[in-house]
């Protein structure tokens, strides 16, 4: 779960926004899975504005735990909740800092996780140093890592000026999935893929991010940001460089994002020609939603690799909401086979193809073609993870046990993020038209003029449906 050479693991957590959004769903039921596997071996101080008491927080925090569908052991939970204190307070107040000062005590190794506003990353990282919280400390941060190329390196610069790059970790939890962490030991460990993944043989990648469901009371968080933002310069660029990098030289986590921000580098910035944009119909009656909004809920666009491996493959990547299915999914479609006298027809088969599920039901399938009765039939070897792999640690199992053991593979470096903003940087400078499309279709229907002279868009491999849809 870890790489070697990592810096020696922190001794307190100190979770700044313990009762927000992200704890009540996400943080606290990973903090509990952690302390029931055994791998929770840390103080836990929870820093929030709410006037609570440390008995009245460990109260709703066992509450919030079961509300996500967790069962809670009670000798687990009882363990868990001795290593928690609760500090209530204004954050950029300095004298909450130093009350949090004298709880961690004098020569503790501490992670800071600030689950804040981005806008707040800069003033709690000051009063941080300020108090002298951080000479032995790491700092994790939520996504977003600002909203363009600009602010990404003022913020970059505004927490370098008090944390060392190697003390910052930037939290994306596409990169704690299962999945996208299988990727790298699918594409190398194998040679029967290893062989298959490049130019030579790959046509067209398309990787698709679907949400079956609208931006219902989030309004106000999303119609600032729009899907470009909020998932596609993070998350799936993380997957693309996942996709497409060089096997990393060792087990180090430089190594692994090294491959990463290289890759990045090579892929030229986004052309807002080859990009679709849409906006369900209805989004604007959305409570929070700007009256005349032309906020993305969908973005389709093309990108390509300026590299031996990949020059000349389209990558095809396209989110939205309100879509049919909710699926994320990699498929690389290969070339086809030569047409030869002996096979019949054999410009009606598909290409093969390989499809990596992330999310849900994670697995990969491999698309062959067999001759049927009369025709060439698709034949499916799929294999799901989970029931082949057993159960993985969820995403911010991982994260948080990585945070707190210094295993910086699964968290972007500075020139990864500042990269992928420079991608997608020409669509936010110049966006396309904004198109409207109704709710469970696959978009605006311009999207497939974006894939012409290649391979369809394909509808995704669902959960439980046995195989990819061609």
């Amino acid at each position: 779960m870890t790489r070697t050479g990592r810096p020696e693991g922190a001794d307190t957590l100190v979770v700044f926004g313990i009762t927000g959004d992200l704890a009540r769903k996400m943080t606290l039921r990973a903090l509990y899975r952690l302390e029931a596997r055994g791998l929770l071996d840390c103080r836990v101080i929870g820093v929030a504005a709410d006037d609570l008491t440390t008995a009245d927080f460990v109260a709703q925090a066992r509450e919030r735990v079961a509300a996500t569908g967790q069962r809670v052991d009670d000798d687990t939970f009882r363990r868990f909740a001795a290593r928690v204190t609760y500090l209530h307070g204004d954050v950029t107040d300095a004298a909450l800092y130093t009350r949090l000062s004298a709880e961690i005590g004098p020569g503790h190794r501490t992670l800071h996780y600030l689950e804040m506003p981005p806008r707040l990353f800069g003033p709690i990282v000051e009063r941080l140093g300020a108090a002298g919280l951080v000479e032995h400390a790491r700092v994790a941060v939520e996504k977003p890592f600002g909203k363009d190329l600009a602010s990404a390196r003022a913020l970059n610069a505004r927490l370098h000026a008090v944390l060392r790059e190697d003390q910052l970790l930037r939290v994306d939890h596409f990169l704690g999935k299962e999945p996208v962490i299988e990727l790298e030991y699918l594409r190398f460990a194998n040679r029967a893929l290893a062989g298959l993944w490049d130019r030579d043989s790959v046509s067209a990648v398309q990787i698709t991010m679907a949400e079956d469901f609208g931006i219902e009371g989030r309004g106000s968080f999303y119609d600032p940001v729009g899907a470009l933002r909020d998932v596609v310069q993070n998350h799936l660029l993380q997957v693309l460089a996942a996709v497409t990098m060089d096997p990393p030289a060792d087990a180090g986590a430089d190594s692994l994002r090294d491959r990463k921000a290289e890759v990045l580098k090579a892929v030229r910035a986004a052309d807002p020609r080859r990009s679709v944009r849409g906006q369900y119909t209805g989004y604007r009656d959305t409570p929070g939603v700007a009256a005349g909004s032309d906020t993305e809920t969908y973005i389709a666009l093309r990108l390509e690799i300026d590299n031996w491996k990949w020059i000349d493959v389209p990558f095809f990547l396209r989110a939205g909401k309100n879509l049919p299915v909710r699926d994320t999914e990699v498929r690389l479609i290969l070339r086809r086979a030569p047409r030869l006298a002996f096979l019949p027809t054999p410009h009606q088969a598909e290409p093969n193809q390989i499809v990596l599920r992330i999310d849900p039901d994670p697995g990969v399938c491999l698309q062959l073609v067999a001759q049927g009765e009369q025709t060439w039939r698709p034949l499916h070897l799929d294999a799901s993870f989970v029931r082949d792999l057993g159960e993985p640690p969820e995403p911010y199992e991982r994260l948080l046990h990585g945070a707190l053991t210094g295993d910086h593979s699964l968290f972007t470096r500075e020139d990864g993020v500042e990269e992928a903003w420079r991608i997608v940087q020409p669509l936010l400078d110049d966006p396309a038209p904004l198109l409207p499309y109704a709710p469970g279709t696959w978009g605006p229907a311009e999207a497939a003029d974006l894939v012409t002279g290649h391979p369809p868009w394909h509808d995704p491999w669902t959960a439980g449906s046995g195989a990819p849809a061609g």
